[in-house]
């Protein structure tokens, strides 16, 4: 860790350097030149230079590590119990929401530690501790975290059911797209905000369903259909045939047993389609738990079209929307290391090809 990172160098760093300095006073020894050391040591031609002055007026004691310029106001220890304090969050401490900034973590150290720290200083603190700001990640207040455990579990008990039916594990889910698509990151000067344009009157939405598909020793694979537009009831969502079917072309294009995994939509549990589960021998179905997006690597796949294909454009009519999404999920379909990626993400590991 260098000190842009976090204020000093870690004690392991600080172990390494010296190593590096000893190593160059063996070959100043050796009479080697500066630029030859600093090849080979891969430092910079300055380092050594400034090594071999200190080495040439008081020996290889001069090389030696000094320890830390300074003592921190918060050791390991006391680091670790304030780990464990922000681990619950800010509304344990008295804060209406759950964001954690550099300020109140500065008052947090005072209350319970009574130390004075400056916000640099708390950043400093923080990075030299392996923190960093980040985008968190949101869950349903309605979530039950024992349910969505017990679903962990559950997902190896389905792992088991593919490997003794030798089927495919397949993943289902459905998301919508609009004309006004997420806005990325991008570049822009200094103080002056960049400005996206998209097309804002339009509500018009294109619904997709997808299947994401793995099996030990297959590429994975990607299966989709957008929800059909003309409808003789008016319908603009997915009905339980649509999914009756995808189901059904997925078996084709596989070529197997299917264990599939979806959620608790409502679509999902008419008697239709329990009807068409129940008399197909090749069809084991499992629910997820309820909100636990997190646990569906089809989910992944909506993020990645929603960065990459959909993000900071200005559609011009909804044919270009649905082009967009057909071209995005289609460049998926290559791209199985994307798609193995997604199911990293839910804790799962697949064998590769």
């Amino acid at each position: 860790m260098r000190y842009a990172q976090g204020g000093g160098l870690t004690d392991e760093r600080r172990v390494f350097r010296e190593k590096l300095r000893m190593d160059a006073a063996e070959r100043f020894a050796q009479g080697d030149e500066n630029s030859v050391i600093a090849h080979d040591l891969r430092v910079s031609v300055r380092s050594v230079q400034r090594w071999r002055r200190a080495w040439s007026q008081d020996g290889p004691g001069a090389l030696a590590s000094k320890g830390p310029a300074s003592v921190p106001l918060l050791s390991d220890e006391l680091f670790a119990v304030l780990e464990r304090e922000l681990v619950k969050g800010p509304a344990a401490h008295g804060w209406p929401d759950q964001t954690w900034t550099l300020s109140r973590i500065r008052t947090l150290i005072g209350r319970r530690f009574h130390k004075g720290y400056t916000v640099q200083g708390v950043a400093a603190l923080l990075k030299r501790h392996g923190w960093s700001c980040q985008v968190p990640a949101r869950r349903a207040l309605e979530r039950d975290e024992a349910a969505v455990r017990l679903g962990e579990g559950d997902l190896a008990e389905r792992g088991r059911t593919v490997a003794a039916l030798d089927a495919w594990l397949v993943f289902e889910d459905e998301a919508g797209f609009s004309m006004t698509p997420p806005t990325t990151r991008t570049w822009s000067r200094r103080g002056h905000t960049p400005v996206i344009r998209v097309r804002g009157r339009s509500r018009r939405r294109l619904s997709v369903a997808a299947l994401a598909c793995y099996k030990a020793g297959e590429p994975s694979r990607l299966i989709y259909r957008p929800c059909p537009d003309a409808r003789p009831d008016g319908r603009k969502s997915f009905s339980w045939k649509d999914y009756r079917d995808l189901i059904q072309s997925a078996h084709q294009q596989l070529g197997g047993p299917i264990v599939l995994v979806r959620d608790n939509l409502n679509t999902h549990l008419t008697a239709g389609m329990r009807r068409y589960v129940t008399d197909r021998d090749w069809l084991t179905v499992f629910q997820l738990p309820p909100y636990a997006p997190d646990l569906n690597p089809v989910e992944g796949i909506w993020s990645v079209l929603r960065r990459t294909t959909t993000a900071n454009r200005a559609f011009v009519d909804p044919d270009d929307l649905i082009t967009a999404v057909r071209r995005g999920l289609r460049q998926l379909q290559y791209r199985p290391d994307v798609l193995d990626g997604c199911l990293t993400g839910t804790g799962l590991r697949r064998q590769p090809p």
